[in-house]
């Protein structure tokens, strides 16, 4: 039976994975009013594609947003790549890339060239570099015949392209994608799900429900009425899910 495991029993399993502390929390509470949302949490992550499942309302997505400063911990400690979300938001910002599950919650700009070239502002690149940059993602999702077209205009599969590679675009070291599938058919689902596990460099942490792609990753994370009850290989972690359901 697996179970849910304090920090150094967290880091023994970590270190089985050959990880290390990319990701690190260490009792976080987070609680919104008399709500609390997460209880008790304690992560220690490396690994290159990390699974987050759990039912609605588990604190899976919570816990995702606490990466980059999202959310705040009501008390204990979250740190990305030693920096803390919030004190350092800037600089976890620049390594850290956030994927909602909706694109329209983060397509800001109305082309989709000129949307990609948002997340560039004040990166000291030059204005040449920016647009080589911004045309190289275009052509690498498929995006280039586009560039010009409003972005309310595209499907939704090419919003979610469009939203990842306006995240990609930055070089970020890690990404965090909340629910990408949720919203997309089959076809267009496949295709986010091997772009986030197969061709990107970044580490990925991918909140989803869809099992077939957690147990794709690396090590997954299961919660569980805001607590972290497992964390495991994810077939092993996929069929403790499924046995709470059963």
């Amino acid at each position: 039976m697996l179970r849910s495991r304090r920090t150094a029993d967290v880091r023994k399993s970590a270190d089985a994975h050959g990880t290390g502390r990319a990701i690190l929390l260490e009792d976080v509470e987070v609680a919104f009013g008399a709500r609390t949302v997460l209880s008790g949490v304690n992560l220690d992550l490396d690994a290159p594609r990390i699974a987050v499942i759990g039912a609605n309302g588990s604190g899976k997505s919570t816990c995702a947003r606490l990466l980059n400063g999202l959310v705040t911990a009501t008390s204990g400690s979250v740190r990305v790549h030693g920096l803390d979300p919030v004190a350092q938001r800037a600089a976890v910002r620049r390594r850290v890339g956030f994927v909602f599950s909706s694109p329209d919650a983060q397509i800001l700009m109305p082309t989709v060239a000129e949307d990609i070239a948002l997340s560039l502002r004040g990166s000291g690149l030059g204005a040449g570099d920016q647009r080589a940059r911004v045309a190289r993602a275009l052509a690498a999702h498929g995006l280039s015949d586009l560039a010009d077209a409003p972005a309310y205009t595209l499907s939704g599969g090419q919003k979610q392209l469009l939203a990842i590679a306006s995240v990609l675009v930055t070089q970020p070291e890690l990404i965090v994608a909340d629910e990408p599938t949720t919203l997309l058919d089959l076809g267009n689902a496949r295709r986010i799900g091997a772009l986030l596990l197969e061709e990107i460099d970044a580490r990925v942490v991918l909140v989803t429900h869809d099992l077939e792609l957690a147990a794709r990753c690396d090590i997954a994370v299961l919660f569980d009425r805001g607590r972290v009850i497992a964390v495991d290989e994810p077939l092993d972690v996929i069929r403790h899910y499924r046995g709470m359901h059963e």
